[in-house]
């Protein structure tokens, strides 16, 4: 059974969570963003599915549109931020050593959560 998480940004569904990897379907809500962020071990791999987006890597933004892609290397600072009028949905596949929601290192939190 897909369980989904609510967040204060939006929400994500695990769509498959393997050994080797992980899937999840993520709807972040019009104007929102979740935390600027790193994982020390794994990287992963943005395909958006719906709305616009605007992704900080390292320090650059990248503007992103329905059917495009972005690879978030191990250890890289990253945010998706949705910058259109609907909700962004985009999927992300997690590849690495270790998949948990404890290899999150918030770096900046719109929730207080750092």
């Amino acid at each position: 059974m897909m369980e989904t998480d609510h967040r204060p940004w939006g929400y994500y569904t695990v769509l498959a969570d393997e050994a080797d990897h992980k899937v999840k379907r993520i709807v972040v809500y019009p104007g929102k963003r979740f935390s600027l962020q790193r994982h020390s071990r794994r990287a992963e791999h943005w395909y958006l599915l719906a709305g616009e987006a605007l992704v900080t890597l390292d320090g650059r933004e990248i503007a992103l549109r329905k059917g495009e892609t972005v690879d978030i290397p191990c250890g890289a600072a990253h945010r998706l931020q949705n910058t259109g009028g609907t909700d962004a949905a985009f999927i992300e596949v997690q590849t690495g050593e270790y998949f948990g929601e404890d290899d999150i290192q918030r770096l900046a939190d719109d929730y207080g959560r750092v």
